[in-house]
Protein backbone atom coordinates (compact mmCIF):
# COMPACT_ATOMS: atom_id res chain seq x y z
CA UNK A 1 0.00 0.00 0.00
CA UNK A 2 1.44 2.97 -0.78
CA UNK A 3 1.89 6.03 1.44
CA UNK A 4 2.23 8.76 -1.41
CA UNK A 5 0.21 11.40 -1.61
CA UNK A 6 -2.81 10.75 -4.15
CA UNK A 7 -3.08 13.77 -6.88
CA UNK A 8 0.60 14.68 -6.53
CA UNK A 9 3.15 14.17 -9.21
CA UNK A 10 5.39 10.97 -7.49
CA UNK A 11 8.47 12.32 -9.28
CA UNK A 12 8.16 15.96 -7.92
CA UNK A 13 5.37 15.88 -4.81
CA UNK A 14 4.12 19.06 -6.44
CA UNK A 15 -0.15 18.75 -7.22
CA UNK A 16 -0.67 17.74 -10.59
CA UNK A 17 -4.65 17.56 -12.34
CA UNK A 18 -6.97 14.47 -11.61
CA UNK A 19 -4.90 11.35 -13.40
CA UNK A 20 -6.39 7.71 -13.50
CA UNK A 21 -6.00 7.12 -9.62
CA UNK A 22 -8.58 10.10 -8.64
CA UNK A 23 -12.45 9.14 -9.46
CA UNK A 24 -13.75 12.66 -8.37
CA UNK A 25 -15.66 13.58 -10.59
CA UNK A 26 -15.90 10.67 -13.05
CA UNK A 27 -17.60 7.89 -10.75
CA UNK A 28 -15.95 4.50 -9.67
CA UNK A 29 -14.65 2.48 -12.19
CA UNK A 30 -14.84 -0.04 -10.26
CA UNK A 31 -16.04 -1.23 -5.87
CA UNK A 32 -14.44 -3.74 -3.89
CA UNK A 33 -16.85 -6.34 -2.96
CA UNK A 34 -17.84 -6.62 0.66
CA UNK A 35 -15.51 -9.61 1.56
CA UNK A 36 -11.97 -7.74 -0.11
CA UNK A 37 -13.09 -5.23 2.46
CA UNK A 38 -13.98 -7.41 5.75
CA UNK A 39 -10.87 -9.38 4.77
CA UNK A 40 -8.98 -6.23 4.64
CA UNK A 41 -9.70 -5.32 8.32
CA UNK A 42 -9.41 -8.97 9.92
CA UNK A 43 -5.74 -8.71 8.23
CA UNK A 44 -5.25 -5.60 9.34
CA UNK A 45 -6.43 -5.17 12.74
CA UNK A 46 -5.40 -7.26 15.87
CA UNK A 47 -7.17 -6.66 19.63
CA UNK A 48 -5.74 -3.87 21.48
CA UNK A 49 -3.87 -5.67 24.78
CA UNK A 50 -6.55 -6.73 27.05
CA UNK A 51 -6.34 -5.00 30.58
CA UNK A 52 -6.63 -6.74 34.33
CA UNK A 53 -9.45 -5.63 36.11
CA UNK A 54 -10.98 -5.76 39.69
CA UNK A 55 -14.53 -7.04 39.86
CA UNK A 56 -15.35 -4.26 41.66
CA UNK A 57 -14.31 -1.59 39.10
CA UNK A 58 -15.97 -3.79 36.11
CA UNK A 59 -19.43 -3.94 38.16
CA UNK A 60 -19.53 -0.18 38.24
CA UNK A 61 -18.91 -0.04 34.77
CA UNK A 62 -21.24 -3.19 33.23
CA UNK A 63 -23.53 -0.57 31.34
CA UNK A 64 -20.49 0.09 29.34
CA UNK A 65 -20.71 -3.58 27.97
CA UNK A 66 -17.25 -4.92 28.74
CA UNK A 67 -16.30 -8.52 27.48
CA UNK A 68 -14.10 -10.85 28.46
CA UNK A 69 -10.62 -11.16 27.01
CA UNK A 70 -9.41 -15.13 28.06
CA UNK A 71 -11.78 -17.37 29.20
CA UNK A 72 -12.65 -17.69 33.19
CA UNK A 73 -12.27 -21.37 34.54
CA UNK A 74 -13.35 -22.66 38.05
CA UNK A 75 -10.55 -22.08 40.06
CA UNK A 76 -12.20 -25.24 42.54
CA UNK A 77 -15.60 -27.52 42.99
CA UNK A 78 -18.76 -25.40 43.69
CA UNK A 79 -19.96 -25.64 46.12
CA UNK A 80 -16.73 -26.26 47.81
CA UNK A 81 -18.21 -28.62 50.51
CA UNK A 82 -21.58 -30.41 51.28
CA UNK A 83 -24.46 -27.71 52.00
CA UNK A 84 -27.99 -26.94 52.70
CA UNK A 85 -30.21 -27.04 49.62
CA UNK A 86 -32.91 -25.73 52.16
CA UNK A 87 -34.35 -24.09 55.54
CA UNK A 88 -34.63 -26.99 57.93
CA UNK A 89 -32.70 -29.59 60.22
CA UNK A 90 -29.77 -30.98 59.20
CA UNK A 91 -30.36 -34.67 60.24
CA UNK A 92 -28.80 -38.05 59.60
CA UNK A 93 -30.86 -40.14 57.75
CA UNK A 94 -30.73 -43.28 59.28
CA UNK A 95 -32.54 -41.27 62.26
CA UNK A 96 -35.60 -40.72 60.73
CA UNK A 97 -36.59 -44.15 59.72
CA UNK A 98 -40.07 -44.95 60.39
CA UNK A 99 -40.85 -41.08 61.55
CA UNK A 100 -44.30 -40.03 60.38
CA UNK A 101 -47.11 -37.69 61.69
CA UNK A 102 -48.85 -40.53 64.03
CA UNK A 103 -44.99 -41.94 65.32
CA UNK A 104 -42.85 -38.89 66.16
CA UNK A 105 -39.22 -39.70 66.12
CA UNK A 106 -36.68 -38.31 68.77
CA UNK A 107 -33.93 -36.33 67.01
CA UNK A 108 -31.20 -35.52 69.28
CA UNK A 109 -28.14 -34.29 67.57
CA UNK A 110 -30.71 -32.16 64.72
CA UNK A 111 -28.91 -28.76 63.94
CA UNK A 112 -31.18 -26.12 62.48
CA UNK A 113 -29.21 -24.61 59.22
CA UNK A 114 -30.42 -22.08 56.51
CA UNK A 115 -30.23 -22.93 52.73
CA UNK A 116 -26.44 -22.34 51.97
CA UNK A 117 -24.68 -23.03 55.22
CA UNK A 118 -22.25 -26.34 55.27
CA UNK A 119 -23.90 -29.91 56.38
CA UNK A 120 -22.68 -30.41 59.95
CA UNK A 121 -20.66 -33.36 60.66
CA UNK A 122 -22.80 -36.55 60.87
CA UNK A 123 -25.89 -35.43 58.90
CA UNK A 124 -26.61 -36.11 55.45
CA UNK A 125 -30.27 -34.74 54.60
CA UNK A 126 -32.10 -31.70 55.43
CA UNK A 127 -36.00 -32.27 56.49
CA UNK A 128 -37.96 -28.91 56.04
CA UNK A 129 -39.39 -27.16 58.93
CA UNK A 130 -42.87 -29.05 58.25
CA UNK A 131 -41.42 -32.28 59.00
CA UNK A 132 -40.71 -31.36 62.57
CA UNK A 133 -42.33 -30.70 65.94
CA UNK A 134 -40.18 -28.48 68.41
CA UNK A 135 -41.16 -29.12 72.18
CA UNK A 136 -38.91 -27.04 73.76
CA UNK A 137 -35.35 -27.96 73.56
CA UNK A 138 -36.54 -31.57 72.29
CA UNK A 139 -37.34 -31.61 68.36
CA UNK A 140 -39.37 -34.51 66.66
CA UNK A 141 -39.07 -35.64 62.99
CA UNK A 142 -43.02 -36.36 61.94
CA UNK A 143 -41.64 -37.59 58.55
CA UNK A 144 -38.30 -39.68 57.09
CA UNK A 145 -35.53 -38.62 54.87
CA UNK A 146 -33.36 -40.22 52.13
CA UNK A 147 -29.66 -39.52 52.39
CA UNK A 148 -29.15 -36.31 50.11
CA UNK A 149 -32.12 -34.98 50.52
CA UNK A 150 -32.26 -31.44 50.60
CA UNK A 151 -28.67 -31.20 49.99
CA UNK A 152 -26.41 -29.39 47.48
CA UNK A 153 -23.24 -32.02 47.23
CA UNK A 154 -19.61 -30.50 46.72
CA UNK A 155 -19.40 -29.81 43.13
CA UNK A 156 -22.82 -30.34 42.04
CA UNK A 157 -22.93 -26.82 40.74
CA UNK A 158 -19.31 -26.60 39.14
CA UNK A 159 -16.39 -28.86 38.97
CA UNK A 160 -12.81 -26.93 39.06
CA UNK A 161 -11.10 -26.38 36.07
CA UNK A 162 -14.79 -26.07 34.36
CA UNK A 163 -14.52 -23.46 31.31
CA UNK A 164 -17.09 -20.88 32.87
CA UNK A 165 -17.22 -18.06 30.04
CA UNK A 166 -15.09 -18.14 26.81
CA UNK A 167 -13.40 -15.11 25.40
CA UNK A 168 -15.73 -12.18 23.79
CA UNK A 169 -18.20 -13.06 26.06
CA UNK A 170 -19.77 -9.85 26.87
CA UNK A 171 -20.61 -9.80 31.15
CA UNK A 172 -23.55 -10.12 32.78
CA UNK A 173 -24.90 -8.90 36.21
CA UNK A 174 -25.13 -12.66 37.11
CA UNK A 175 -21.70 -13.32 36.21
CA UNK A 176 -20.17 -10.84 38.17
CA UNK A 177 -22.13 -12.69 41.20
CA UNK A 178 -20.70 -16.23 40.03
CA UNK A 179 -17.30 -14.66 40.31
CA UNK A 180 -17.48 -13.00 43.77
CA UNK A 181 -19.02 -16.41 45.17
CA UNK A 182 -16.09 -18.29 43.85
CA UNK A 183 -13.61 -15.37 44.30
CA UNK A 184 -12.22 -14.37 41.05
CA UNK A 185 -11.75 -10.96 41.91
CA UNK A 186 -9.66 -9.61 38.70
CA UNK A 187 -11.01 -10.49 35.15
CA UNK A 188 -8.73 -9.69 31.99
CA UNK A 189 -11.32 -7.94 29.98
CA UNK A 190 -11.08 -6.50 26.43
CA UNK A 191 -9.41 -2.76 25.95
CA UNK A 192 -11.73 0.32 25.13
CA UNK A 193 -10.51 1.69 21.96
CA UNK A 194 -10.09 5.50 21.79
CA UNK A 195 -12.14 6.23 18.66
CA UNK A 196 -11.40 9.60 16.72
CA UNK A 197 -14.96 10.48 14.68
CA UNK A 198 -14.21 13.20 12.41
CA UNK A 199 -17.59 15.03 10.59
CA UNK A 200 -15.30 15.68 7.63
CA UNK A 201 -16.25 19.09 5.41
CA UNK A 202 -19.76 19.85 7.19
CA UNK A 203 -21.90 16.57 6.15
CA UNK A 204 -25.26 18.14 3.91
CA UNK A 205 -27.41 16.08 6.53
CA UNK A 206 -26.00 18.41 9.18
CA UNK A 207 -23.51 17.36 11.34
CA UNK A 208 -25.18 16.62 14.71
CA UNK A 209 -27.06 13.79 12.79
CA UNK A 210 -24.27 12.31 12.08
CA UNK A 211 -21.97 13.42 15.37
CA UNK A 212 -24.95 11.37 17.27
CA UNK A 213 -25.74 8.74 15.38
CA UNK A 214 -21.69 7.43 15.52
CA UNK A 215 -20.98 8.46 18.85
CA UNK A 216 -23.90 5.96 19.66
CA UNK A 217 -22.77 2.91 17.70
CA UNK A 218 -19.17 4.02 18.75
CA UNK A 219 -20.29 3.38 22.37
CA UNK A 220 -22.25 0.40 21.54
CA UNK A 221 -19.31 -1.47 19.96
CA UNK A 222 -16.73 -0.82 23.07
CA UNK A 223 -15.00 2.12 22.24
CA UNK A 224 -15.04 5.88 23.73
CA UNK A 225 -15.50 8.65 21.48
CA UNK A 226 -13.34 11.93 20.31
CA UNK A 227 -15.73 13.94 18.41
CA UNK A 228 -13.74 16.31 15.90
CA UNK A 229 -15.83 19.05 13.18
CA UNK A 230 -17.55 19.89 11.47
CA UNK A 231 -14.28 20.35 9.82
CA UNK A 232 -14.14 22.40 6.40
CA UNK A 233 -13.57 20.38 3.14
CA UNK A 234 -9.97 20.97 3.44
CA UNK A 235 -7.70 18.35 2.43
CA UNK A 236 -4.53 19.46 4.78
CA UNK A 237 -7.25 20.05 7.28
CA UNK A 238 -8.62 17.05 7.53
CA UNK A 239 -5.22 14.91 7.09
CA UNK A 240 -3.91 17.27 10.07
CA UNK A 241 -6.86 15.97 12.22
CA UNK A 242 -6.51 12.16 11.05
CA UNK A 243 -3.02 12.02 11.98
CA UNK A 244 -2.55 13.51 15.23
CA UNK A 245 -2.03 10.82 17.95
CA UNK A 246 -4.17 9.49 20.84
CA UNK A 247 -6.47 7.86 18.93
CA UNK A 248 -6.29 3.77 18.03
CA UNK A 249 -9.39 3.77 15.31
CA UNK A 250 -10.20 7.02 12.91
CA UNK A 251 -13.67 7.06 11.51
CA UNK A 252 -14.51 10.12 9.03
CA UNK A 253 -18.01 10.57 8.03
CA UNK A 254 -18.73 12.55 4.85
CA UNK A 255 -17.08 14.04 1.39
CA UNK A 256 -16.08 10.16 0.59
CA UNK A 257 -17.67 10.90 -3.18
CA UNK A 258 -16.26 11.75 -6.48
CA UNK A 259 -17.34 15.22 -6.30
CA UNK A 260 -14.43 18.19 -6.49
CA UNK A 261 -15.39 18.85 -2.75
CA UNK A 262 -14.89 14.95 -1.56
CA UNK A 263 -11.18 15.06 -0.33
CA UNK A 264 -11.22 12.78 2.70
CA UNK A 265 -9.73 9.81 0.48
CA UNK A 266 -7.10 12.27 -0.60
CA UNK A 267 -6.54 13.36 2.85
CA UNK A 268 -6.30 10.31 4.23
CA UNK A 269 -3.82 9.09 1.62
CA UNK A 270 -2.00 12.62 2.92
CA UNK A 271 -2.07 11.47 6.22
CA UNK A 272 -1.09 6.93 5.64
CA UNK A 273 -2.40 4.86 3.02
CA UNK A 274 -5.72 4.94 1.02
CA UNK A 275 -6.09 0.85 0.79
CA UNK A 276 -9.40 0.65 -0.80
CA UNK A 277 -11.93 3.19 -1.85
CA UNK A 278 -15.46 2.34 -3.15
CA UNK A 279 -17.46 -0.96 -2.29
CA UNK A 280 -19.86 -3.12 -3.60
CA UNK A 281 -22.46 -2.27 -1.54
CA UNK A 282 -26.10 -0.10 -1.25
CA UNK A 283 -26.25 2.02 0.71
CA UNK A 284 -22.52 3.22 1.66
CA UNK A 285 -20.79 2.57 -2.03
CA UNK A 286 -18.15 5.21 -1.30
CA UNK A 287 -16.48 3.76 1.88
CA UNK A 288 -12.54 3.63 2.06
CA UNK A 289 -10.21 2.11 3.95
CA UNK A 290 -6.73 2.71 4.97
CA UNK A 291 -4.58 4.31 7.64
CA UNK A 292 -3.80 7.01 9.55
CA UNK A 293 -0.99 7.83 12.22
CA UNK A 294 0.00 4.56 11.99
CA UNK A 295 -4.03 3.05 12.78
CA UNK A 296 -6.73 1.82 11.07
CA UNK A 297 -8.97 4.21 9.33
CA UNK A 298 -12.75 4.00 8.00
CA UNK A 299 -14.36 6.42 5.94
CA UNK A 300 -18.15 6.41 5.48
CA UNK A 301 -19.96 8.40 3.74
CA UNK A 302 -22.00 11.96 4.69
CA UNK A 303 -25.96 10.61 3.73
CA UNK A 304 -27.17 8.87 6.84
CA UNK A 305 -28.42 5.87 5.83
CA UNK A 306 -25.14 5.34 3.82
CA UNK A 307 -23.10 6.19 6.94
CA UNK A 308 -25.02 3.72 8.93
CA UNK A 309 -24.83 1.38 6.51
CA UNK A 310 -20.78 1.35 6.13
CA UNK A 311 -20.65 1.69 10.29
CA UNK A 312 -22.31 -1.31 10.50
CA UNK A 313 -20.58 -3.34 7.92
CA UNK A 314 -16.87 -2.18 8.15
CA UNK A 315 -16.55 0.65 11.12
CA UNK A 316 -17.98 -1.55 13.28
CA UNK A 317 -16.68 -4.32 12.29
CA UNK A 318 -12.83 -2.70 12.87
CA UNK A 319 -13.63 -1.49 16.31
CA UNK A 320 -14.99 -5.12 17.94
CA UNK A 321 -11.76 -6.75 16.42
CA UNK A 322 -9.95 -4.03 18.35
CA UNK A 323 -12.38 -4.32 21.50
CA UNK A 324 -11.78 -7.70 21.68
CA UNK A 325 -15.30 -8.52 20.73
CA UNK A 326 -16.86 -10.93 17.99
CA UNK A 327 -16.49 -8.76 15.06
CA UNK A 328 -19.26 -9.93 13.22
CA UNK A 329 -22.70 -8.24 13.20
CA UNK A 330 -24.16 -7.55 16.51
CA UNK A 331 -27.96 -7.51 15.82
CA UNK A 332 -29.73 -10.65 16.87
CA UNK A 333 -30.74 -12.65 13.22
CA UNK A 334 -33.60 -14.58 13.25
CA UNK A 335 -35.38 -16.47 10.45
CA UNK A 336 -38.08 -14.35 8.69
CA UNK A 337 -40.62 -14.84 5.01
CA UNK A 338 -41.10 -11.99 2.81
CA UNK A 339 -43.94 -10.08 2.06
CA UNK A 340 -43.08 -9.58 -1.43
CA UNK A 341 -39.95 -10.13 -3.81
CA UNK A 342 -36.82 -8.03 -2.61
CA UNK A 343 -35.06 -6.84 -6.06
CA UNK A 344 -31.90 -6.58 -5.94
CA UNK A 345 -28.37 -6.40 -8.56
CA UNK A 346 -26.00 -8.71 -9.19
CA UNK A 347 -22.40 -7.68 -7.81
CA UNK A 348 -24.04 -5.28 -5.07
CA UNK A 349 -24.52 -6.62 -1.51
CA UNK A 350 -27.63 -4.56 -0.61
CA UNK A 351 -29.25 -3.36 2.44
CA UNK A 352 -33.23 -4.02 2.89
CA UNK A 353 -34.90 -1.98 5.90
CA UNK A 354 -38.19 -4.39 6.73
CA UNK A 355 -40.45 -4.36 9.07
CA UNK A 356 -42.62 -6.84 10.68
CA UNK A 357 -46.46 -7.59 9.39
CA UNK A 358 -49.34 -8.20 12.02
CA UNK A 359 -48.77 -11.80 10.80
CA UNK A 360 -44.99 -12.22 11.11
CA UNK A 361 -44.00 -11.76 7.85
CA UNK A 362 -41.51 -9.26 6.63
CA UNK A 363 -42.33 -6.31 4.21
CA UNK A 364 -39.71 -3.48 3.34
CA UNK A 365 -40.00 -0.35 4.62
CA UNK A 366 -37.41 1.48 1.92
CA UNK A 367 -34.86 0.30 -1.18
CA UNK A 368 -31.38 0.28 -0.55
CA UNK A 369 -31.35 3.53 -2.83
CA UNK A 370 -34.01 5.28 -0.76
CA UNK A 371 -31.40 7.64 1.55
CA UNK A 372 -32.71 8.89 4.91
CA UNK A 373 -32.63 7.60 8.44
CA UNK A 374 -36.22 7.75 8.56
CA UNK A 375 -36.77 4.15 7.41
CA UNK A 376 -34.40 2.92 9.45
CA UNK A 377 -36.41 4.32 12.04
CA UNK A 378 -39.75 2.70 10.82
CA UNK A 379 -37.91 -0.64 10.23
CA UNK A 380 -37.42 -3.25 12.81
CA UNK A 381 -34.43 -4.81 11.19
CA UNK A 382 -32.17 -5.18 7.87
CA UNK A 383 -32.05 -8.02 5.18
CA UNK A 384 -28.84 -8.63 3.69
CA UNK A 385 -28.94 -9.28 0.10
CA UNK A 386 -25.78 -11.08 -1.20
CA UNK A 387 -23.96 -9.63 -4.33
CA UNK A 388 -24.46 -13.01 -6.20
CA UNK A 389 -28.01 -12.77 -5.77
CA UNK A 390 -30.66 -10.60 -8.33
CA UNK A 391 -33.09 -11.04 -4.79
CA UNK A 392 -35.52 -12.82 -2.66
CA UNK A 393 -38.64 -13.68 -4.21
CA UNK A 394 -41.97 -13.26 -2.22
CA UNK A 395 -42.51 -16.22 0.26
CA UNK A 396 -38.67 -16.68 0.98
CA UNK A 397 -37.12 -17.42 4.16
CA UNK A 398 -34.47 -14.89 4.79
CA UNK A 399 -32.47 -13.99 7.94
CA UNK A 400 -33.89 -10.40 9.91
CA UNK A 401 -30.78 -8.87 11.25
CA UNK A 402 -32.87 -6.55 14.47
CA UNK A 403 -32.63 -3.23 15.01
CA UNK A 404 -30.88 -2.48 18.26
CA UNK A 405 -33.90 -2.15 20.87
CA UNK A 406 -36.06 -4.08 18.54
CA UNK A 407 -37.65 -6.77 20.01
CA UNK A 408 -37.70 -10.22 18.76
Amino acid sequence: MSSARAGDDPATGDPRPLSASDVRGRGFSSRAALSVMEGWIDAAILPLPPLAVPLAAIAATLAEGPVLAEPVTAPGDWPPADRAARDGVAVASSDTLGAGSSNPVPLPGAVTVAAGEPMPPGTDAILPVECIQADGPFVEALGSAAPGDGVERRGEGLRAGTVLLKAGHPLRPQDLGLFAALGIDVLCVGARPRVRVVLAGGPRSGPETLGAMLTALVTRDGGVVELVGPLPADRAALAAAYAAPGADLLISAGRTGVGEDDVAPLALADAGTLALHGVALRPGDSAALGTAGGVPAVLLPGEPMACLTAYELLAGRALRRLAGRDPVLPHPAVPAVTVRKLVSEIGCTELYRVRRTADGLVEPVASPHRPGLAGAVLADGFVLIPAESEGVPAGATVTLRCFDGTSL
